[in-house]
């Protein structure tokens, strides 16, 4: 299960979500990126709260429409250190956002839900 799900589980929340989640892995990765998708890097811990509220943010946007093909990795913050490494991340509670292999723009520690959608939107811009 997805760190996204299990927050899902743990909030209560039963609806299924539109994104194509994925636990992230190099390969899956590299091939979204040349195949041109929108996509977030959802780095996250279990423990953490920021992330938790952040998962109910993005499980709200996942039924909107306009990000139906949004691809989402989850990397695990505690346990895939060259995935977060390789992201240039310092800390969990991290979510970049690519289109292709052009990282658009990033947030740390953003529980709000326009600045999370305006993160996601600009995934969606050619």
């Amino acid at each position: 299960a997805t760190l996204l799900a299990l927050a899902v589980a743990i909030s209560g929340v039963t609806s299924a979500a539109a994104f194509e989640q994925k636990q992230f892995d190099a390969a899956s990765f590299k091939a979204a990126q040349g195949s041109g998708k929108s996509i977030l890097v959802d780095i996250s811990a279990t423990w953490c709260p920021t992330c938790k509220a952040q998962h109910q943010v993005l499980e709200s946007l996942s039924k909107k429409p306009e990000f139906a093909n949004l691809v989402v990795f989850a990397v695990d913050f505690d346990t895939q250190k060259d995935a977060v490494k390789s992201f240039n991340a310092r800390q969990q509670s991290t979510l970049i956002v690519f289109k292709g292999a052009q990282e658009t723009r990033r947030l740390v520690g953003e529980t709000g839900a326009a600045p999370i959608e305006d993160l996601l939107k600009s995934s969606l811009k050619k």
